[in-house]
């Protein structure tokens, strides 16, 4: 690991630091934390951690999605409104979370297309990339792990530097 952790930083209210404990095949276990809850969050799959995220961030209205679900409910209801949600942790105990394989921190600065669009930063490695969408961010989730389970000598290329 390296000294310098330049790369270590929340610098948004949705960012999550994501812990990976375990990986069984294809599938992730860990937890999230965010700002807004002193304790973790579970997950046992990808698709599970995406799902609970995607609700956080409804639940924070940040980031805006372009996009809405569906319905087709009665239109004329009034909207629900959204609770005020207050931190209750600083970034530094946010930084302080790792997982037993792997730390990520995730900044989702765009919610376009119905995908995600933002920065994932490797804690491990101190090294950061932007992606896409919610498949390329798991991709860079997978490989980094794959170097720390030894099936590649070296991250792919999708963690150089941008």
């Amino acid at each position: 690991m390296r000294a310098e952790k330049t790369q270590w930083y929340i610098g948004t209210p949705n960012g999550v630091v994501l812990c990976v404990d375990h990986r069984k095949g294809d599938q992730l276990e860990g937890h999230y934390y965010h700002a807004y809850q002193k304790e973790g969050r579970t997950f046992t799959t990808i698709e599970e951690m995406v799902f609970a995220l995607e609700s956080f961030y409804d639940s924070i209205n940040f980031p805006h999605p372009t996009t809405n679900n569906r319905t087709f409910s009665d239109v004329t209801a009034a909207p629900r409104r959204r609770q005020e949600i207050k931190r209750i942790m600083t970034d530094e105990e946010l930084l302080k979370k790792h997982g037993d394989l792997g730390t990520f921190i995730i900044r989702v600065q765009h919610r376009q297309n119905s995908s995600w669009q933002g920065r994932v930063t490797w804690m491990e490695e101190d090294k950061t990339v932007k992606f896409r969408s919610i498949f390329e961010m798991i991709k860079l989730i997978e490989s980094a792990l794959d170097t720390v389970d030894g099936e590649d000598e070296q991250p792919e290329a999708s963690w150089q530097p941008d």
